[in-house]
């Protein structure tokens, strides 16, 4: 659900009247308080628990429209995701304080909204007269001059123009009309400068026709297939410039903070080897039902998980733990410019093919940067997993406020020894898992991998 955008009155004498928390509207009675001209502050929301500051992503609507209550104005990044702003009133987007790819504290004005058109105009007035406001453009101007700088000239494949981009997706979204902003994911924008795709003639897919990563993709393959095909094409390059220094993305000094924090908590690491021929056969079989390896290792962690509730148990103050009512199983997705962890909730109840479906769809939204909080921010157990990599181990880092984390490597062939004596070849895989030491303990987290092999190596019940 886009998070609606939070205002206050401004009167017409000038005085701002701030909320006091950022959770709140100030409500002013008319009764009491004369209000001339009803213009209000749009403010940058807290997206999440962790927010500090939200960056501009591109604005929906231009100064100047007209706005309805719960209509989409403008695309904010936090820590964790892009995630459309609504408006909470009716009104004019007067004047936009912060432009795209500017950054703005919490709880800050990003823009005025006036409740007429006449009011347009002063409000204007006001926010040039504004300090705040005067510092919030020159920040922001110097955050999007990149932007705004001339681009360089597409290289060309062929000496003929480069095939248009085909438009995809819903023709009922265009994320581009009548010379308005484009709205578009910043994976997208990437995406679209590496393949060489105007993203102006693209129809988004996306919430409210954002344009998102795989409208980039198909534009892209579609373009492709209609060059001749003896014309060689020119590969992309990552345009990597070595020796630059490169500032965190609001997702990355996120990441980095958790990982700060982590080394606060006391953990300790265990291993285990598991079997998993069974589990191999078991999805050979119903892959093509739509399974995925990885709905299957949330699957059995969660029903693991079940029979040793302290393993899925939490410390957040240093001086209690609590009991987690739910198996949330955050598995960890890499994505551009970041790392983030979607969850799979209540995975112990749900049947392995629901779980499967709302694998893909978490996937495809984390790339989208389009997760809602509590998709994100709700695991109470994390899954790491290199196997596709071929790593063979590795040590996870235990996310702040979770008691554990398992770190998944290959699957591999491997001489082992067979109870009869004799040598024969199993696939195993190595699971490390690292734990709060406040809560959980070595003889916990042996009993809860003895009872997560059992549960892999005789894989029944993950299908029922």
């Amino acid at each position: 659900m886009a998070q609606l955008l939070q205002t206050s009155f401004l009167p017409s004498s000038f005085s701002f009247l701030r909320r006091t928390q950022n959770t709140h509207i100030l409500r002013i009675s008319t009764s009491k308080t004369q209000v001339n001209a009803k213009i209000r502050e749009i403010f940058m929301p807290a997206l999440s628990s962790t927010m500090t500051e939200g960056k501009i992503v591109s604005w929906v609507k231009s100064e100047g429209d007209k706005l309805s209550k719960g209509e989409s104005v403008v695309v904010v990044e936090s820590d964790k995701a892009d995630m459309d702003v609504e408006t909470f009133y009716d009104g004019y987007l007067a004047k936009i304080m912060v432009d795209e790819g500017g950054v703005a504290t919490v709880g800050s004005a990003i823009a005025l909204l006036a409740e007429t058109e006449d009011e347009i105009a002063e409000a204007q007035a006001k926010a040039a007269a504004s300090p705040s406001s005067e510092t919030s453009s020159t920040a922001s101007a110097v955050t999007t001059a990149p932007a705004t700088e001339p681009q360089p000239e597409k290289v060309k494949v062929v000496e003929s123009a480069r095939p248009a981009a085909v438009p995809v997706g819903s023709a009922a979204h265009p994320a581009s009309e009548g010379g308005k902003r484009i709205v578009a994911s910043p994976y997208a924008k990437k995406l679209a400068k590496e393949l060489k795709v105007e993203l102006a003639g693209l129809v988004g897919s996306g919430p409210v026709g954002r344009i998102v990563a795989k409208d980039v993709e198909a534009a892209a393959a579609a373009a492709f297939a209609s060059l001749p095909a003896a014309v060689p094409v020119a590969a992309a390059t990552a345009g990597i410039e070595l020796g630059s220094v490169v500032p965190f993305t609001t997702m990355q000094a996120a990441v980095g903070r958790n990982m700060v924090q982590s080394l606060t908590v006391p953990t300790f690491r265990v291993g285990y080897t598991i079997t998993t021929d069974s589990l191999d056969a078991l999805y050979k079989k119903i892959k093509s039902k739509g399974v995925t390896m990885t709905a299957l290792l949330a699957k059995a962690t969660a029903l693991a998980l079940a029979k040793h509730p302290v393993v899925n148990s939490s410390c957040r103050d240093g001086n209690s733990f609590t009991y987690n009512s739910s198996i949330n199983i955050a598995v960890a997705v890499a994505i551009d410019g970041g790392l983030i962890t979607p969850v799979l909730q209540d995975a112990d109840k749900v049947d392995i093919y629901s779980l499967s479906r709302k694998w893909k769809e978490l996937v495809d939204k984390a790339r989208a940067k389009q997760l809602q909080p509590h998709e994100y921010n709700t695991g109470t157990f994390t899954l790491s997993n290199l196997g596709m990599f071929g790593v063979d181990r590795f040590d996870a880092i235990l996310p702040p406020g979770t008691g554990a984390i398992m770190a998944v490597g290959a699957s591999q062939a491997t001489v082992v020894a067979t109870k009869d004596g004799r040598i024969g070849m199993k696939n195993q895989m190595q699971v490390n898992v690292t734990a709060d030491h406040r809560v959980i303990y070595g003889a916990d987290l042996a009993s809860f991998l003895q009872t997560l092999a059992k549960i892999i190596e005789d894989p029944r019940d993950l299908t029922f």
